[in-house]
């Protein structure tokens, strides 16, 4: 009952009134790439947003799977997301549940979180987002928000999804502007790569210092013309 009455007072716009949240009352759908097990998945319910969910490591899509029962708007899609199709990586898998699992490897990531290693790795084949909405039919325009945490590799997504990128009302990332991971996207050049494509800085929250400088950071990225 909780739960239905702060869905209601969202998609109202009574609670949540924060630029950083509230993009999602302006939005209708979203594709979340980078799962893990779809912990936001009863915020999106509570916005009455069609879901979908990719997430490449087969444990935590069997996780994913299961926590998606009983939400019907939400689905769940088992694919590597990068700028290529059919490239060759090998996956490595992190010691927090898999939360800071990537393809690259780690570097000053450990200084802020110096207990998560990378204990194995599984070899995977990638494909770009453009790809699997034609492999499996989906309907890009169904969707008008892209959310991103893929532990470095987001501006690969984003190149992979270029073709995709005018549905986009809005698009959230995880980024740092240090090399958390060896060779990763920063802030800049994730910036610069929307702001060449037509968006424009949202909503910024910080969520860890690095002790030498610099931040990590959940960025939401507005299309111009796309509201205030």
């Amino acid at each position: 009952m909780i739960s239905r009455l702060k869905g209601v007072l969202r998609r109202a716009g009574l609670i949540d009134r924060d630029t950083f949240r509230g993009f999602l009352r302006d939005v209708s759908g979203v594709i979340h790439v980078g799962a893990h097990i779809g912990q936001e998945r009863e915020l999106y319910a509570q916005y009455g947003l069609k879901v979908l969910w990719i997430e490449p490591l087969t444990e935590l899509f069997a996780a994913l799977q299961s926590n998606l029962r009983g939400y019907p708007d939400q689905r769940a899609l088992k694919y590597l997301i990068t700028e290529r199709d059919d490239a060759d990586y090998s996956f490595n898998v992190a010691s927090n549940a898999g939360g800071s699992s990537s393809i690259l490897e780690l570097n000053l990531h450990k200084d802020i979180w110096p207990d998560v290693e990378l204990n194995r790795s599984v070899p995977m084949k990638s494909k770009t987002l453009a790809s699997v909405l034609r492999i499996e039919n989906i309907e890009a325009s169904d969707y008008d928000a892209l959310i991103m945490d893929t532990q470095g590799t987001e501006l690969l997504v984003l190149r992979g999804a270029e073709p995709l990128l005018g549905n986009f009302r809005y698009i959230k990332t995880e980024v740092a502007d240090f090399e958390a991971y060896k060779g990763c996207c920063l802030l800049a050049d994730v910036e610069a790569y929307l702001e060449g494509h037509g968006f424009t800085e949202h909503a910024r929250k910080t969520i860890a210092r690095h002790p030498g400088g610099g931040g990590y950071y959940d960025v939401v990225y507005r299309a111009r013309g796309a509201g205030a």
